[in-house]
């Protein structure tokens, strides 16, 4: 198990630098990153593979549903039974909005909130918060907190390819 022997903050970097002793029961980190690379890469590769012919599956499952989609107005029905399978034709409908303020404007007047689905569009509520703790410790100004929301954060390991030096 990695164990971390000393630790100290870089003041110019507000980072944590880490340094470890190497001992006979201890892979060595280097090692370790070298192994997570090659998995990234066998993984992108089964990726790779599994997406094509995946793509090449659906893409003769399209060219099936045209016909039977053809065949089943032709015949002006929305479901035919047949020993292979019930085949039904059915109707998708999206909304989007041809002009966002226009859309935004009538949501409001209209007080109909429902009309939008409930998410959080991430990178501007982060940029958000950071205008706002700016706006506190720089101007101090008083920006209003979201209410009724949390937050999560995450951890992640993210590994480099080492560069030519």
């Amino acid at each position: 198990m990695y164990r971390p022997t000393h630790r100290r903050r870089s003041a110019a970097h507000k980072e944590i630098i880490v340094t470890t002793e190497t001992k006979p029961d201890v892979v060595p980190l280097d090692k370790m990153a070298n192994v997570y690379i090659k998995i990234r890469g066998a993984i992108a590769e089964l990726t790779k593979k599994y997406d094509t012919e995946v793509e090449a599956l659906k893409a003769q499952q399209d060219e099936i549903a045209a016909v039977m989609k053809d065949m089943l107005q032709a015949m002006h029905v929305r479901s035919v039974n047949t020993s292979g399978g019930t085949v039904i034709l059915t109707e998708k409908t999206r909304y989007f909005p041809s002009d966002w303020s226009q859309f935004k404007n009538f949501v409001q007047e209209n007080n109909m909130f429902d009309l939008l689905e409930k998410r959080i569009a991430q990178s501007n509520m982060a940029k958000y918060l950071a205008d706002l703790e700016e706006a506190k410790e720089l101007r101090n100004e008083d920006w209003p907190y979201p209410t009724g929301m949390q937050s999560e954060s995450e951890l992640t390991v993210a590994v480099r390819k080492p560069t030519g030096k």
